[in-house]
């Protein structure tokens, strides 16, 4: 996926969930919009550098929204993680449709924001929806992740997530009911290179997931790599597969902020 032109700045402050302060290289101090309803634990860190991507929609109440940041690394250097969660369903359906996400490759036809027909409730509704005459149906939920906790490891869910929990049981609905059902791991941060549900902030999300994954729900993760000229932000694209552990917990209370 390409970025249009980014420009850089210095987060300040993110707050109202969806406004973030961002000084520009001028010294001049911006709003941006923030694309993300998250906690964003671990990657709402003031100080680091930030790209915005800029509109030119005059009706727009903000002229900028928050793309990306670089986070500083335990092991030095900087990680880049992309806090916009709307380019998420983007990347992966770009990487789905050139076949790089391999277990998933080789299906004829994809749909996108599918209603799963029989859900009882009326948000029952997955990411991608890929069909095939002689494979058949996959369902496919995304999840972008950008925790990386202090010991190292990458984690979803970064709050409670009541909702991502009814995606689980839908998707253990339809591998009951003999369907292929796929949790996709879309990890947006370049400095995570694994896995695991995130059982000190949600343990219910933990429990599901290992229990649904115990029925047959595939679960995948995958990185993202950003692709920069002359420094500058320009593109990001699903990277390589990603080991998931289901049973990794965090035992030591000071490895958590």
């Amino acid at each position: 996926m390409d970025y249009p032109e980014l420009v850089p700045g210095t987060l300040r402050r993110r707050y109202k969930r969806f406004l973030a302060d961002v000084e520009l290289a001028d010294g001049t101090l911006v709003v941006a919009h923030c694309p993300n309803t998250g906690s964003m634990r671990a990657v709402n860190v003031p100080g680091c550098r930030v790209w915005l991507s800029p509109s030119t929609n005059p009706a727009r109440k903000l002229a900028w929204t928050w793309e990306l940041i670089e986070l500083p690394q335990a092991a030095g250097g900087v990680a880049t993680a992309s806090v916009h969660t709307g380019r998420t369903n983007a990347i992966v359906e770009e990487a789905l449709r050139a076949g790089r996400i391999e277990p998933l490759a080789g299906y004829a036809a994809l749909k996108r924001e599918v209603k799963v027909e029989g859900a009882r409730r009326s948000d029952a509704r997955l990411d991608f929806r890929l069909d095939d005459p002689q494979r058949g149906t996959a369902f496919v939920e995304v999840k972008q992740v950008t925790l990386k906790e202090r010991d190292g490891h990458g984690y979803f869910p970064d709050a409670v997530s009541e909702r991502g929990t009814r995606h689980l049981e839908t998707l253990a609905g339809l591998a009951a009911a003999g369907q292929r059902a796929v949790l996709l791991f879309c990890v947006a941060h370049e400095g995570i290179h694994d896995v695991a549900p995130a059982a000190h902030l949600d343990p219910r999300y933990a429990e599901t997931l290992r229990r649904v994954a115990d029925a047959g729900v595939e679960v995948l993760a995958y990185g993202c790599r950003v692709g920069r000229r002359d420094e500058r932000p320009v593109t990001i694209e699903l990277a390589g597969r990603l080991p998931v552990s289901l049973h990794r917990e965090i035992h030591d209370p000071g490895l958590v902020d």
